[in-house]
Parts: structure tokens; C-alpha cells; sequence
């Protein structure tokens, strides 16, 4: 299996996305998605800065894919999906319908996890309109991924989103902003400053959600790595490691190791419960209540 790196979800500055990327260029994974899905207003890196990033990458040897917005808002929303999608060097990760209509036709491009792809037509639709790989949706389970994966399109290939904070969704509200009782175009970019999102706790103080400006995470982290055997046995092709703010090559080089068999799940869950900014979860592969962690040796909640 491949290993990759999603695109940054949080808005992190200049220098940090710049040093993220040189230790990416290192790291052992395969393909890394570039550029802002998020939210448009963020604008420290602009296109010409992530095709330049881009550069950099593929001559470490990376796959890059250049990756959508989720949420088309605006006209200049649209200049920026037409300049990356005419990029004519890089792949291109289709987050919106619009972003679809732009590459069918025109180029191969991988169906984000955003477009709601939970039944073989509609996988075999993305897949005439020229789709070469799918992300499949987070909460999809192991149980309803199988019939997808026995029915696929020759040639296509899945992708799961494997670590990190789950993107659960969007809204053209801006969370952050209304945290901070600003309106959402004057938000002073404040989610600067939450460099993995900011937590929203229960009355008990145990985490629940995470907000990122308009997008709602899971404050739990999604990690299947303990579930290697099973992505394995259904076929799945690559798995997408979602950045956080630190220790991400960590997180990297546990999966290569563990994919490559030089680990096993249960030791590489160990060094990634030091390194992880919360406790894990990956229920939703069980077709459990996303929140829960479940073992495959007993599927029983670990207390």
C-alpha cells in the first residue's frame, strides 16, 4: 500500500508551511496533496506558492496532487479552481462537483472524499467522467466499503483517510469567527492561532468536536492503523495521513514501517499515543459510533 499525505486543513503561517513541507520531502510517503480546501479568505500561500511547492516535492520524488476547495463561494473562487485545474503539471484532487465539470474530459483526477461516493454507480460515474482514484467518505465502514471495492471500475484505485482529525463538515458560516463574535469577513484570521483547531469540550470536559473555521472535525483522532490487516484484505490501495501541527513524520514513519511489516500495529499504536494531540478512535470503520476505539482481537471499546 501507498502512503499519503493530505492536504494542511488548519491555517498555519508562511514559515511553518514551509518547514512542514522540507521535512515532508524526506519523509517516506508517496503522494502529497497541496493546497487550501477549507476556506478561501486563507491566503498566505497562494497558487503560485503551492505549484512552487509542488516543484519542490516532485523532485524529492513525491506524486503531488494539487487539491480543491470544498465550499465554491465566490468569482474568485472560480479564477483560482480554473488556474489549478489547467495547472498542466499536477494531478488534481476534485473536491466539488465544479471542480469534476472543470478536469471531465480534460484530465484523470482523484475523487476527494467530499463528493458523497457511496454507491458503485455513482463510483462508476466519477470513474467515466475520468476519475482515476477515489477517497472514500470518512464514516464509511469496512462492511460498506466491500461492495464498492468488488464492483470498481478497472483501474480505479481507493483511498482511506487513515489519521488524523476526521473532517466531518462545512458550512458557509464561519465557526472560528463566531467564537470570537466577529463576523465572518472580519474574521482577523484568527484560526492562525489554533494550529490543530480549537477544541470544544462537553459540560464534562471531555473533547467532542473541533472547530476550523467554517469545517467541523472530530476532536478524537482517527487512526486505523491497528486495522492494517483488513485494509490490506479488501484491497485498498493507499492510506491518507491528515497533517497535524507536530510530530506528522512521526506519525509517517510508523505507518511505512508498519505497512512494511518492520513493526507491528500494536507497537507502532503505542509511539503514536505519545505523539498524538488526543486519544484515538476509528469506530466508523467498524460501523460503530464514530467516537469509539475498538481492537480487532475482541471489538470490544478499550476502557
Amino acid at each position: 500500500m501507498k502512503l499519503a499525505l493530505g492536504p494542511i486543513l488548519y491555517y498555519w503561517t508562511r514559515e511553518k508551511i514551509q518547514k512542514f513541507y522540507e521535512d515532508i520531502a524526506a519523509a517516506p510517503v508517496d503522494i502529497v496533496y497541496l493546497g487550501e480546501t477549507v476556506c478561501s479568505r486563507r491566503h498566505i500561500m497562494r497558487t503560485a506558492d503551492w505549484l512552487e511547492m509542488a516543484k519542490m516535492l516532485a523532485g524529492a520524488g513525491k506524486k503531488v496532487v494539487l487539491s480543491t476547495l470544498t465550499l465554491i463561494e465566490s468569482e474568485s473562487d472560480l479564477k483560482t479552481l480554473r488556474r489549478i485545474t489547467e495547472n498542466g503539471d499536477f494531478a488534481v484532487e476534485a473536491n466539488d462537483m465544479g471542480a469534476v465539470h472543470r478536469l471531465s474530459g480534460h484530465m484523470p483526477f482523484i475523487a476527494g472524499p467530499y463528493l458523497n461516493i457511496y454507491n458503485p454507480q455513482t463510483l462508476s460515474l466519477l470513474s467515466s467522467l475520468g476519475a482515476q482514484r477515489w477517497v472514500m467518505p470518512v464514516e464509511m465502514s469496512l462492511k460498506t466499503l466491500q461492495p464498492l471495492q468488488q464492483s470498481r471500475p478497472a483501474g480505479m484505485e481507493t483511498e482511506v483517510f487513515s489519521y488524523g482529525r476526521l473532517p466531518l463538515a462545512f458550512s458557509s458560516r464561519c465557526f472560528t469567527a463566531r467564537f470570537h463574535n466577529l463576523p465572518k469577513d472580519d474574521c482577523r484570521f484568527l484560526c492562525i492561532e489554533d494550529t490543530d483547531g480549537k477544541t470544544m469540550r462537553t459540560r464534562e470536559g471531555k473533547p467532542f468536536l473541533v472547530i476550523n473555521g467554517i469545517q467541523t472535525q472530530s476532536a478524537l483522532i482517527y487512526n486505523l492503523i491497528g486495522d492494517l490487516d483488513s485494509l490490506r484484505n479488501i484491497g485498498v490501495d493507499v492510506l491518507r495521513i491528515s497533517p497535524q501541527s507536530e510530530h506528522t513524520t512521526e506519525i509517517v514513519r510508523l505507518f511505512r514501517e508498519c505497512v512494511e511489516n518492520r513493526i507491528s500495529p500494536e507497537g507502532a499504536m503505542q509511539q503514536m499515543e505519545k505523539v498524538m494531540p488526543e486519544a484515538g478512535c476509528n469506530g466508523y470503520w467498524h460501523g460503530r459510533p464514530g467516537m469509539e476505539q475498538l481492537y480487532l482481537a475482541s471489538l470490544v471499546p478499550h476502557e
